[in-house]
């Protein structure tokens, strides 16, 4: 409660009157900082870790102490792995990684929507590259679940179907031994040329290479928001043909028609997260669990603000859930509260572990 009421009413003024982006790489140095020794992730961890036996789960044989973890985006070069435990995350996403460095789209490129509760963003996959990074991390030990996310290089080189694959199988094979689980990001609405791998035929040729490359890493597809029906089915029959394990629902919407957009003006380019998000998410979380069956695990990602919307989304379908934009709203204490929250929820509902409350509204 004291470390809400002093970024509440202390920290979050200030840091709202600042460009965003500048706050994000501040914020991303303070947490190398403390991930930097064993003392200071101690330190940490007395003020944000929280634990409960209610909350673990053994998911595709991989051991999540809690299910709350952080998204893409914000460790786009997998600088905070070593303090993402200690602030209470059960596990956390990088990147995302592409084939080649990357500088990003030209600045301005993030935004508050303060009245929705959202961002607008426009990075465009800023990231060093996957060789820089992957050798970087490899003798690195985890001490929770990593899921690296990779992309398409943001470039005119990369915009052909050919190309683009090599991008991404690049990526892939630079971290085959590294981290717990792949997610093949094929719905950034901020690169050159767009988003040609949601596309089903294309997303086929891309998988097809995917499966070629050895590896006990399960694979997930990171989805779109704005999927129209024939749309999603058509990405499930070709994902039905290869060796995927789940999906994060989901990425950014580039939807500017959005009914929970509030501001009368938005930046014309970026996807749009947070509470502008959310509605979409749950619905994709819970078409994908009902047309599927539970044959795929599903992460939930998009307007969690609370123990309750993280709550939601599992009901629906999800397995995990991932927040950012929330975090930024509310505060880092936002794991640890919607961590006891669960526990609260599943107390009330009367389930003795999370897994239990998967699917139950769907």
């Amino acid at each position: 409660m004291i470390i809400r009421f002093l970024y509440k009413n202390l920290l979050k003024p200030i840091f709202f009157l600042i460009d965003p982006e500048v706050v994000h790489d501040h914020i991303s140095l303070t947490g190398r900082l403390l991930g930097s020794n064993p003392l200071t992730r101690k330190i940490t961890a007395l003020f944000f870790s929280y634990s409960n036996p209610a909350l673990e789960q053994e998911i595709l044989g991989i051991k999540f102490a809690n299910p709350v973890g952080l998204s893409a985006g914000f460790d786009k070069n997998a600088r905070l792995t070593n303090i993402l435990p200690s602030v209470g995350f059960g596990f956390a996403e990088i990147g995302t990684v592409t084939g080649e460095r990357c500088e990003g789209n030209p600045k301005p490129r993030l935004w508050r929507l303060k009245k929705s509760k959202g961002l607008v963003v426009y990075y465009g996959l800023k990231n060093d590259g996957c060789e820089k990074i992957s050798n970087r991390l490899r003798e690195q030990k985890f001490t929770i679940p990593i899921i690296t996310s990779i992309g398409k290089t943001n470039n005119q080189d990369t915009s052909e179907t050919k190309t683009g694959i090599s991008d991404y199988v690049k990526s892939y094979r630079s971290f085959v031994d590294i981290g717990d689980i792949f997610d093949i990001n094929i719905s950034c609405p901020n690169a050159f040329g767009g988003q040609p791998f949601s596309d089903p035929e294309k997303l086929d040729k891309l998988l097809l290479e995917i499966d070629k490359i050895p590896t006990k890493k399960p694979v997930f597809i990171k989805m779109p928001p704005d999927l129209a029906e024939n749309q999603l089915d058509g990405i499930l029959r070709v994902v039905e043909k290869h060796k995927i394990a789940g999906f994060i629902c989901t990425n950014l919407t580039k939807d500017r028609k959005n009914k929970k957009i509030i501001e009368e003006e938005v930046p014309e380019q970026g996807g749009i997260s947070g509470k502008v998000v959310e509605e979409l998410a749950n619905s994709l979380i819970q078409k994908i669990y009902q047309k599927t069956k539970r044959k795929y695990i599903i992460i939930g990602c998009g307007g969690i603000f609370s123990a309750e919307d993280a709550y939601k989304k599992i009901k629906l379908g999800a397995s995990l859930v991932q927040l950012i934009t929330g975090m930024i709203f509310e505060g880092p204490q936002l794991i640890g509260e919607t961590n006891r929250g669960l526990v609260r929820l599943l107390k009330r509902d009367g389930y003795k572990n999370i897994s239990e409350a998967i699917g139950a509204d769907s």
